[in-house]
């Protein structure tokens, strides 16, 4: 007799960041998935008007947004539905730890997803976490609070989740290092002259992969790379002296692991964002989603060069925080929160990022990490002196 097709449980989901890039691709995800997920609670931050067709589309009985002016505009436009519009951290909290959600996709930009983060794994949520500047700034805080409640941290950014996948069923103490590739952003081949004239536009014109403004930019410095080499080194206990990054401009192999043995394990996949996101939904499964698969044969050569930190300091000073540990790391993400920020506004130059951060790291007073107000006071000092090093510039 022929066995009843197996049933899946439906997967209820919070998304925090639903506006942004990863947000939105997690939404198509969903989308594509066949009813395997149901979205509980969406928070996003300016966007009203995407957040309000993202409401009617997927019905989440509980929203948030940055403040009171926005919950008001977005209730107008949702027509008073029945939904819980909160917002603030006190919101973004709340759609983090919502008693029916089964998994919290953390997809905030920047260290504002920390707390919420946090919430969610003090609730008991596993977290599929695309929002790398939790762990570069509370690293320690974060994967104690996973432990003590017994919850899942399971990794959305493309590098993470292929070290990830070539790490299953393999022990830690035998991988020798984990090789984390970088295209090298829109400027591997400019000089540090050529790149002081840069503009915004150019600086987000990411040549594999389609992301939001701020990530896109710390691409093109490095930095993002140097901040998934600490966010690795808290996913997977593996200290930052055995991470290494490479360049691969082409994008296909996504990380790699290399064992004691000599063994290097690779993750190869088309350059998009859903893939990593639906492994994250769907893990320890896989599901179809309607992508295309990597055409091998049109790929063409795959090549590896070093990083030039003479060209993107980014990167080294991110190794010197890690290194550095304590509330360095959250000293380096703020300073390049601000730095960036104000070259998208155009108050200071593309090379002027580097300049901000530096600046901030080198009299930084490092201090140990103890709870969450350790790393927000670390962070609001970071940002002031960077805010100030800004005014100076421009």
């Amino acid at each position: 007799m022929a066995s009843s097709p197996e049933v899946k449980k439906v997967k209820n989901i919070s998304v925090l960041g639903s506006t942004g890039s990863v947000g939105r691709s997690t939404l198509d995800v969903v989308r594509r998935s066949g009813g395997r997920y149901r979205v509980v609670g969406l928070a996003g931050g300016r966007n009203v008007n995407l957040l309000a067709e993202q409401v009617r589309e997927f019905g989440p009985g509980c929203v948030a947004v940055m403040g009171p002016d926005l919950a008001r505009e977005l209730d107008s436009r949702l027509d008073h539905r029945d939904v819980e519009i909160l917002f603030g951290k006190e919101g973004y909290k709340a759609v983090a730890s919502l008693d029916d959600a089964d998994l919290v996709v953390s997809a905030m930009v920047g260290a504002a997803g920390l707390i919420p983060t946090l919430a969610a794994l003090e609730a008991g949520r596993d977290v599929a976490l695309a929002n790398k500047e939790t762990l570069v700034t509370a690293g320690s805080l974060v994967t104690a609070a996973a432990r003590r409640n017994g919850v899942r941290i399971l990794p959305v950014d493309s590098e993470h989740s292929a070290i990830f996948q070539c790490l299953a069923g393999e022990r830690t103490s035998e991988v020798r290092r984990i090789i984390l590739t970088a295209s090298g952003g829109p400027f591997w081949s400019r000089t540090a002259e050529e790149m002081s004239g840069v503009t915004p536009d150019e600086a987000v014109a990411h040549p594999n992969w389609s992301m939001g403004r701020k990530i896109s930019v710390d691409s093109a410095t490095m930095m993002n790379k140097g901040l998934e080499v600490i966010e690795a080194a808290w996913l997977f206990g593996i200290p930052v002296e055995q991470i290494q990054v490479v360049i691969h401009p082409q994008s296909i192999i996504h990380s790699m692991v290399e064992f004691v043995d000599g063994s290097i394990l690779a993750h190869l996949g088309v350059p998009d964002m859903r893939v990593p996101i639906s492994y994250a939904l769907s893990w320890p499964e896989r599901m179809d989603i309607g992508l295309k698969s990597l055409d091998l044969l049109s790929c063409g050569h795959l090549t590896f060069d070093a990083p030039d930190t003479s060209r993107f300091p980014c990167l080294a000073m991110a190794f010197d925080a890690a290194r550095a540990g304590g509330t360095a790391p959250a000293a380096l993400n703020a300073s390049n929160e601000v730095a960036v920020e104000a070259f998208l506004q155009g108050r200071i130059g593309f090379n002027s990022i580097q300049m901000v951060i530096r600046s901030v790291l080198d009299d930084f007073p490092v201090e140990e990490i103890v709870d969450v107000d350790d790393v927000l006071r670390a962070d609001a000092l970071a940002r002031l002196r960077a805010e100030i090093l800004v005014e100076k510039l421009a």
